[in-house]
Protein backbone atom coordinates (compact mmCIF):
# COMPACT_ATOMS: atom_id res chain seq x y z
CA UNK A 1 0.00 0.00 0.00
CA UNK A 2 1.49 3.12 -1.01
CA UNK A 3 1.76 5.34 1.78
CA UNK A 4 0.84 9.25 1.79
CA UNK A 5 3.45 11.75 2.95
CA UNK A 6 1.87 13.27 5.60
CA UNK A 7 3.29 17.12 6.67
CA UNK A 8 4.90 17.57 10.53
CA UNK A 9 2.71 20.00 12.28
CA UNK A 10 4.40 22.86 13.45
CA UNK A 11 3.87 25.68 15.66
CA UNK A 12 5.90 28.86 15.16
CA UNK A 13 7.19 30.82 18.15
CA UNK A 14 8.25 34.52 18.22
CA UNK A 15 9.29 37.06 20.69
CA UNK A 16 9.11 40.64 20.30
CA UNK A 17 11.37 42.56 21.66
CA UNK A 18 11.27 46.50 22.37
CA UNK A 19 13.82 47.17 19.59
CA UNK A 20 11.92 45.33 17.01
CA UNK A 21 9.04 47.06 14.54
CA UNK A 22 5.61 45.44 14.90
CA UNK A 23 5.95 45.35 10.83
CA UNK A 24 9.14 43.97 10.78
CA UNK A 25 8.54 41.52 13.84
CA UNK A 26 5.03 40.47 11.23
CA UNK A 27 7.40 40.27 8.43
CA UNK A 28 10.10 37.76 10.01
CA UNK A 29 7.35 35.90 11.13
CA UNK A 30 5.62 35.40 7.73
CA UNK A 31 9.00 34.72 6.18
CA UNK A 32 9.39 31.83 9.14
CA UNK A 33 5.79 30.05 8.09
CA UNK A 34 7.06 30.56 4.60
CA UNK A 35 10.35 28.80 5.58
CA UNK A 36 8.49 25.73 7.19
CA UNK A 37 6.86 25.44 4.52
CA UNK A 38 9.01 25.20 2.22
CA UNK A 39 10.95 22.83 4.19
CA UNK A 40 7.59 20.66 4.17
CA UNK A 41 5.85 21.40 7.23
CA UNK A 42 2.41 22.51 7.96
CA UNK A 43 2.13 25.69 10.45
CA UNK A 44 -0.66 24.98 12.37
CA UNK A 45 -0.15 27.97 15.34
CA UNK A 46 1.80 30.75 16.13
CA UNK A 47 2.66 32.27 19.97
CA UNK A 48 3.94 35.05 20.11
CA UNK A 49 4.95 37.19 22.93
CA UNK A 50 6.31 40.57 24.07
CA UNK A 51 9.18 41.10 26.03
CA UNK A 52 11.81 43.36 27.06
CA UNK A 53 14.23 41.49 25.92
CA UNK A 54 13.99 37.74 25.20
CA UNK A 55 14.16 35.43 28.16
CA UNK A 56 17.66 33.88 28.79
CA UNK A 57 16.86 30.70 30.37
CA UNK A 58 13.42 29.50 27.86
CA UNK A 59 13.67 32.47 25.15
CA UNK A 60 9.87 33.08 26.38
CA UNK A 61 8.72 33.59 29.85
CA UNK A 62 7.78 30.93 32.39
CA UNK A 63 3.96 31.33 31.38
CA UNK A 64 4.68 31.73 27.64
CA UNK A 65 6.00 28.09 27.94
CA UNK A 66 3.33 26.41 30.44
CA UNK A 67 1.01 28.14 27.50
CA UNK A 68 3.09 26.60 24.61
CA UNK A 69 3.32 22.76 26.54
CA UNK A 70 -0.18 22.80 26.93
CA UNK A 71 -0.93 23.59 23.14
CA UNK A 72 1.98 21.35 21.90
CA UNK A 73 -0.29 18.41 23.75
CA UNK A 74 -3.83 20.33 22.64
CA UNK A 75 -3.15 20.15 18.62
CA UNK A 76 -0.46 16.97 18.73
CA UNK A 77 2.12 19.15 17.13
CA UNK A 78 5.47 17.17 15.70
CA UNK A 79 7.75 20.21 15.79
CA UNK A 80 7.92 23.98 17.47
CA UNK A 81 10.25 26.30 15.44
CA UNK A 82 11.55 29.79 17.39
CA UNK A 83 12.20 32.59 14.91
CA UNK A 84 15.55 33.57 16.48
CA UNK A 85 18.56 31.14 16.80
CA UNK A 86 18.41 29.57 20.69
CA UNK A 87 21.21 29.10 22.70
CA UNK A 88 22.38 25.89 23.67
CA UNK A 89 21.37 26.16 27.00
CA UNK A 90 17.68 27.67 25.88
CA UNK A 91 17.23 24.57 23.69
CA UNK A 92 18.09 22.23 26.78
CA UNK A 93 15.37 24.05 29.08
CA UNK A 94 12.74 24.00 26.19
CA UNK A 95 13.54 20.50 25.51
CA UNK A 96 13.00 19.36 28.83
CA UNK A 97 9.58 21.35 29.02
CA UNK A 98 7.79 20.43 25.79
CA UNK A 99 7.19 17.08 24.31
CA UNK A 100 7.87 18.66 20.68
CA UNK A 101 11.05 18.85 18.41
CA UNK A 102 12.76 22.60 19.20
CA UNK A 103 14.22 23.96 16.68
CA UNK A 104 15.23 27.53 15.55
CA UNK A 105 15.61 30.01 12.68
CA UNK A 106 18.88 28.87 12.07
CA UNK A 107 18.43 24.90 11.53
CA UNK A 108 14.96 25.05 9.25
CA UNK A 109 17.08 27.51 7.15
CA UNK A 110 19.73 24.83 7.40
CA UNK A 111 17.41 22.06 7.14
CA UNK A 112 16.08 23.81 3.71
CA UNK A 113 19.40 24.15 2.28
CA UNK A 114 20.39 20.08 3.14
CA UNK A 115 17.58 19.56 0.48
CA UNK A 116 18.50 22.28 -2.50
CA UNK A 117 22.19 21.55 -2.56
CA UNK A 118 22.87 19.66 -5.65
CA UNK A 119 26.81 20.19 -6.01
CA UNK A 120 29.28 18.83 -4.13
CA UNK A 121 30.51 21.80 -2.92
CA UNK A 122 27.02 22.98 -1.88
CA UNK A 123 26.50 19.24 0.07
CA UNK A 124 29.68 20.14 1.81
CA UNK A 125 29.11 23.68 2.76
CA UNK A 126 26.03 22.99 3.83
CA UNK A 127 27.27 19.95 6.25
CA UNK A 128 29.77 22.35 7.08
CA UNK A 129 27.17 25.32 8.68
CA UNK A 130 25.34 22.14 10.05
CA UNK A 131 28.22 20.84 11.94
CA UNK A 132 29.19 23.81 13.19
CA UNK A 133 25.92 24.45 14.32
CA UNK A 134 25.32 21.33 16.39
CA UNK A 135 29.43 21.39 17.67
CA UNK A 136 28.61 24.07 21.09
CA UNK A 137 25.26 22.00 21.63
CA UNK A 138 26.41 18.81 22.12
CA UNK A 139 26.31 18.53 25.62
CA UNK A 140 23.37 17.07 27.36
CA UNK A 141 21.80 16.09 23.83
CA UNK A 142 22.30 12.13 24.05
CA UNK A 143 18.76 11.20 25.16
CA UNK A 144 17.06 13.36 23.04
CA UNK A 145 19.76 12.49 19.64
CA UNK A 146 18.64 8.61 20.36
CA UNK A 147 15.69 9.41 19.32
CA UNK A 148 15.22 11.76 16.81
CA UNK A 149 13.62 10.39 13.41
CA UNK A 150 13.42 11.82 10.02
CA UNK A 151 11.96 15.28 9.77
CA UNK A 152 12.68 19.07 9.27
CA UNK A 153 15.59 20.07 11.39
CA UNK A 154 17.36 16.43 11.12
CA UNK A 155 18.28 16.01 7.45
CA UNK A 156 21.98 16.47 6.17
CA UNK A 157 24.82 14.90 8.01
CA UNK A 158 22.61 12.10 9.60
CA UNK A 159 21.76 11.26 13.73
CA UNK A 160 24.81 9.15 13.34
CA UNK A 161 26.94 11.78 12.84
CA UNK A 162 25.50 14.16 15.58
CA UNK A 163 25.73 10.85 18.08
CA UNK A 164 29.46 10.91 17.32
CA UNK A 165 31.80 12.69 20.05
CA UNK A 166 33.12 16.22 19.59
CA UNK A 167 36.45 14.70 18.39
CA UNK A 168 34.74 13.28 15.48
CA UNK A 169 32.56 16.24 14.37
CA UNK A 170 35.86 18.60 15.19
CA UNK A 171 37.92 15.70 12.31
CA UNK A 172 34.99 16.66 10.03
CA UNK A 173 34.98 19.38 10.15
CA UNK A 174 38.41 20.01 9.19
CA UNK A 175 37.89 17.34 6.27
CA UNK A 176 35.12 19.40 4.57
CA UNK A 177 37.14 22.64 4.71
CA UNK A 178 40.11 20.95 3.14
CA UNK A 179 37.87 19.61 1.02
CA UNK A 180 36.62 22.98 0.03
CA UNK A 181 39.16 25.17 -0.57
CA UNK A 182 40.54 22.72 -3.04
CA UNK A 183 37.15 23.22 -4.96
CA UNK A 184 37.81 27.02 -4.02
CA UNK A 185 41.47 26.85 -5.94
CA UNK A 186 39.30 25.15 -8.61
CA UNK A 187 37.31 27.67 -9.44
CA UNK A 188 39.54 30.53 -8.72
CA UNK A 189 41.69 29.01 -11.30
CA UNK A 190 38.54 28.96 -13.63
CA UNK A 191 38.05 32.63 -12.92
CA UNK A 192 41.37 33.68 -13.73
CA UNK A 193 41.06 32.19 -16.99
CA UNK A 194 38.03 33.73 -17.84
CA UNK A 195 39.58 36.75 -16.42
CA UNK A 196 42.63 36.37 -19.07
CA UNK A 197 39.99 35.68 -21.67
CA UNK A 198 38.39 38.95 -20.33
CA UNK A 199 34.75 37.88 -20.86
CA UNK A 200 32.40 40.30 -19.27
CA UNK A 201 30.89 39.12 -15.97
CA UNK A 202 27.11 40.01 -15.25
CA UNK A 203 26.46 38.55 -11.92
CA UNK A 204 22.64 38.54 -10.85
CA UNK A 205 21.70 39.22 -6.89
CA UNK A 206 18.38 39.53 -4.63
CA UNK A 207 16.30 38.73 -1.99
CA UNK A 208 15.52 34.71 -1.88
CA UNK A 209 12.40 33.93 -4.18
CA UNK A 210 12.59 37.43 -6.09
CA UNK A 211 12.71 36.18 -9.59
CA UNK A 212 16.75 35.53 -10.01
CA UNK A 213 16.43 31.85 -11.65
CA UNK A 214 13.76 32.81 -13.67
CA UNK A 215 15.44 36.01 -15.32
CA UNK A 216 18.78 33.98 -15.59
CA UNK A 217 16.91 31.21 -16.87
CA UNK A 218 15.32 33.81 -20.03
CA UNK A 219 18.01 35.99 -20.68
CA UNK A 220 20.23 32.82 -21.16
CA UNK A 221 17.98 30.40 -22.18
CA UNK A 222 19.41 28.47 -19.39
CA UNK A 223 17.77 25.16 -17.39
CA UNK A 224 18.69 26.55 -13.89
CA UNK A 225 15.95 25.13 -11.25
CA UNK A 226 13.14 27.79 -10.68
CA UNK A 227 10.14 27.24 -8.20
CA UNK A 228 8.11 29.74 -6.44
CA UNK A 229 9.97 28.69 -2.96
CA UNK A 230 12.93 30.06 -0.91
CA UNK A 231 16.26 29.13 -1.58
CA UNK A 232 15.07 27.32 -4.72
CA UNK A 233 18.75 28.20 -5.91
CA UNK A 234 22.31 26.96 -3.88
CA UNK A 235 24.85 26.40 -6.35
CA UNK A 236 26.14 29.59 -8.84
CA UNK A 237 25.61 28.89 -12.38
CA UNK A 238 27.19 30.52 -15.57
CA UNK A 239 25.92 30.77 -18.77
CA UNK A 240 26.16 32.80 -21.87
CA UNK A 241 24.38 35.75 -22.65
CA UNK A 242 24.35 37.65 -26.00
CA UNK A 243 23.27 41.24 -25.78
CA UNK A 244 21.31 42.93 -28.39
CA UNK A 245 24.02 44.15 -30.82
CA UNK A 246 25.87 40.40 -30.28
CA UNK A 247 27.70 41.47 -27.92
CA UNK A 248 28.67 38.23 -25.62
CA UNK A 249 29.03 38.07 -21.56
CA UNK A 250 28.67 35.64 -18.76
CA UNK A 251 26.02 35.49 -16.35
CA UNK A 252 25.81 34.05 -13.04
CA UNK A 253 22.68 32.98 -11.01
CA UNK A 254 23.71 33.18 -7.67
CA UNK A 255 22.08 31.76 -4.09
CA UNK A 256 19.07 34.55 -2.63
CA UNK A 257 20.17 36.91 0.36
CA UNK A 258 17.92 36.45 3.62
CA UNK A 259 17.40 38.78 6.53
CA UNK A 260 19.21 36.99 9.79
CA UNK A 261 20.93 34.61 7.40
CA UNK A 262 22.68 32.44 10.28
CA UNK A 263 25.94 33.48 10.89
CA UNK A 264 27.32 29.78 10.00
CA UNK A 265 25.66 30.07 6.63
CA UNK A 266 27.35 33.18 5.90
CA UNK A 267 31.38 32.21 6.50
CA UNK A 268 29.87 28.81 4.42
CA UNK A 269 28.53 30.88 1.76
CA UNK A 270 31.21 33.21 1.29
CA UNK A 271 32.39 31.59 -1.39
CA UNK A 272 29.84 30.61 -3.41
CA UNK A 273 28.96 34.66 -3.09
CA UNK A 274 32.32 35.52 -4.32
CA UNK A 275 31.50 34.73 -8.25
CA UNK A 276 29.42 38.56 -7.07
CA UNK A 277 33.32 40.35 -5.98
CA UNK A 278 34.11 38.93 -9.64
CA UNK A 279 31.33 41.06 -11.26
CA UNK A 280 31.44 43.53 -14.10
CA UNK A 281 27.98 44.35 -13.48
CA UNK A 282 25.11 43.27 -10.66
CA UNK A 283 21.96 42.78 -11.15
CA UNK A 284 20.11 43.42 -8.40
CA UNK A 285 16.35 41.78 -8.64
CA UNK A 286 14.07 43.22 -6.64
CA UNK A 287 10.00 41.41 -5.84
CA UNK A 288 7.83 44.46 -6.50
CA UNK A 289 4.83 42.51 -5.55
CA UNK A 290 6.50 41.71 -2.60
CA UNK A 291 4.52 44.26 0.42
CA UNK A 292 8.19 44.18 2.40
CA UNK A 293 10.23 44.66 -0.58
CA UNK A 294 12.57 47.69 1.11
CA UNK A 295 13.38 45.81 3.60
CA UNK A 296 14.62 43.39 1.67
CA UNK A 297 16.08 45.69 -0.98
CA UNK A 298 17.95 46.83 2.30
CA UNK A 299 19.07 43.68 3.30
CA UNK A 300 20.76 42.58 -0.37
CA UNK A 301 22.35 46.61 0.17
CA UNK A 302 23.85 45.52 3.64
CA UNK A 303 25.01 42.01 2.45
CA UNK A 304 26.83 43.84 -0.80
CA UNK A 305 28.24 45.95 1.69
CA UNK A 306 29.75 43.19 3.44
CA UNK A 307 31.09 41.71 0.40
CA UNK A 308 32.71 45.48 -0.36
CA UNK A 309 31.39 45.02 -3.74
CA UNK A 310 30.66 48.95 -3.79
CA UNK A 311 32.65 49.80 -7.13
CA UNK A 312 30.65 47.39 -9.47
CA UNK A 313 28.35 49.25 -11.53
CA UNK A 314 24.44 48.24 -10.68
CA UNK A 315 21.27 48.03 -11.84
CA UNK A 316 18.10 47.18 -10.06
CA UNK A 317 15.72 45.40 -11.74
CA UNK A 318 12.36 45.17 -10.16
CA UNK A 319 10.62 42.41 -11.08
CA UNK A 320 7.05 41.08 -11.48
CA UNK A 321 5.50 44.12 -12.73
CA UNK A 322 2.47 42.74 -13.72
CA UNK A 323 1.74 41.71 -10.41
CA UNK A 324 3.33 45.05 -8.35
CA UNK A 325 2.10 45.62 -5.00
CA UNK A 326 -0.48 49.25 -4.64
CA UNK A 327 2.43 50.79 -2.36
CA UNK A 328 5.26 49.96 -4.45
CA UNK A 329 7.74 53.11 -4.80
CA UNK A 330 11.02 52.42 -6.33
CA UNK A 331 13.75 53.56 -4.05
CA UNK A 332 16.98 52.84 -5.15
CA UNK A 333 19.74 55.16 -5.92
CA UNK A 334 21.28 53.04 -9.21
CA UNK A 335 19.95 53.16 -12.87
CA UNK A 336 16.28 51.14 -12.51
CA UNK A 337 14.48 49.22 -14.66
CA UNK A 338 10.44 47.69 -14.69
CA UNK A 339 10.03 44.27 -15.83
CA UNK A 340 8.13 40.78 -15.88
CA UNK A 341 10.73 38.46 -16.53
CA UNK A 342 7.85 36.43 -18.40
CA UNK A 343 7.75 39.19 -20.69
CA UNK A 344 9.87 39.27 -24.11
CA UNK A 345 10.05 42.81 -24.36
CA UNK A 346 10.87 43.75 -21.17
CA UNK A 347 13.53 41.69 -21.00
CA UNK A 348 15.29 43.04 -24.45
CA UNK A 349 14.29 46.35 -22.60
CA UNK A 350 17.12 45.46 -19.99
CA UNK A 351 19.17 44.29 -22.43
CA UNK A 352 19.46 47.59 -23.77
CA UNK A 353 19.98 48.87 -20.53
CA UNK A 354 22.81 46.44 -19.93
CA UNK A 355 24.65 47.59 -23.19
CA UNK A 356 24.13 50.98 -22.10
CA UNK A 357 25.74 50.32 -18.68
CA UNK A 358 28.30 48.14 -20.42
CA UNK A 359 29.37 50.60 -22.99
CA UNK A 360 30.03 53.21 -20.29
CA UNK A 361 32.62 51.26 -18.52
CA UNK A 362 34.12 50.58 -22.75
CA UNK A 363 36.25 52.77 -24.49
CA UNK A 364 35.04 53.81 -28.00
CA UNK A 365 37.00 52.95 -31.06
CA UNK A 366 36.71 53.43 -34.94
CA UNK A 367 39.30 51.24 -37.25
CA UNK A 368 39.75 50.17 -40.59
CA UNK A 369 40.03 46.49 -41.17
CA UNK A 370 41.12 44.75 -44.47
CA UNK A 371 38.81 42.13 -45.88
CA UNK A 372 41.29 39.57 -45.47
CA UNK A 373 41.03 39.83 -41.36
CA UNK A 374 37.84 37.82 -41.35
CA UNK A 375 38.62 35.93 -37.91
CA UNK A 376 39.22 39.93 -36.45
CA UNK A 377 35.74 41.21 -37.73
CA UNK A 378 34.07 38.22 -36.51
CA UNK A 379 35.49 38.87 -33.43
CA UNK A 380 34.65 42.46 -33.20
CA UNK A 381 30.94 41.02 -33.13
CA UNK A 382 31.20 39.25 -30.10
CA UNK A 383 33.73 40.74 -28.09
CA UNK A 384 33.28 44.94 -28.79
CA UNK A 385 29.98 46.92 -28.85
CA UNK A 386 30.05 47.21 -32.90
CA UNK A 387 27.83 50.26 -33.59
CA UNK A 388 28.66 50.69 -37.61
CA UNK A 389 30.15 48.13 -40.00
CA UNK A 390 30.49 49.56 -43.61
CA UNK A 391 32.48 47.93 -46.38
CA UNK A 392 34.18 50.19 -48.89
CA UNK A 393 34.73 48.19 -52.38
CA UNK A 394 37.34 50.59 -53.26
CA UNK A 395 39.96 50.18 -50.92
CA UNK A 396 38.65 46.22 -49.73
CA UNK A 397 38.78 47.75 -46.23
CA UNK A 398 35.98 47.52 -43.80
CA UNK A 399 35.00 50.52 -41.59
CA UNK A 400 34.01 49.52 -37.98
CA UNK A 401 33.12 52.05 -35.27
CA UNK A 402 31.94 50.76 -31.62
CA UNK A 403 33.45 50.59 -28.55
CA UNK A 404 36.06 48.12 -26.29
CA UNK A 405 36.74 47.36 -22.95
CA UNK A 406 40.29 49.02 -22.01
CA UNK A 407 41.91 45.45 -21.57
CA UNK A 408 40.58 43.13 -23.29
CA UNK A 409 43.33 41.56 -25.71
CA UNK A 410 41.05 42.69 -28.99
CA UNK A 411 41.86 46.72 -28.24
CA UNK A 412 45.22 46.23 -28.44
CA UNK A 413 44.97 44.42 -31.62
CA UNK A 414 42.55 47.03 -32.95
CA UNK A 415 45.48 49.91 -32.33
CA UNK A 416 47.49 48.86 -35.95
CA UNK A 417 44.21 49.88 -37.63
CA UNK A 418 42.99 52.80 -36.17
CA UNK A 419 41.94 55.62 -38.06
Amino acid sequence: MEQKETKEKVILVGCQTNGDEDLRFDYSMEELGALTETAQGEVIASVIQKRDRVHPATYIGKGKVEELKALVEELEADIVIFNDELSPSQKRNLGSEIEARIIDRTQLILDIFAQRARSKEGKLQVELAQLQYILPRLAGQGTALSRLGAGIGTRGPGETKLESDRRHIRRRIDDIKSQLSVIVQHRDRYRERRKKNKTFQVAIVGYTNAGKSTLFNRLSEAESYEENQLFATLDPMTRKLILPSGFLALITDTVGFIQDLPTTLIAAFRSTLEEVKEADLLLHVVDMSNPDYYQHEKTVKKLLDDLEVKDIPQITVYNKRDIQHPDFVPTADTTTVFISAFDASDRHALKEQMEKVVMGIMEPYEVQIPSTEGKLLSQLKNDTILRQLVFDEESEFYRCKGYTLPDHQITGQLQKFTI
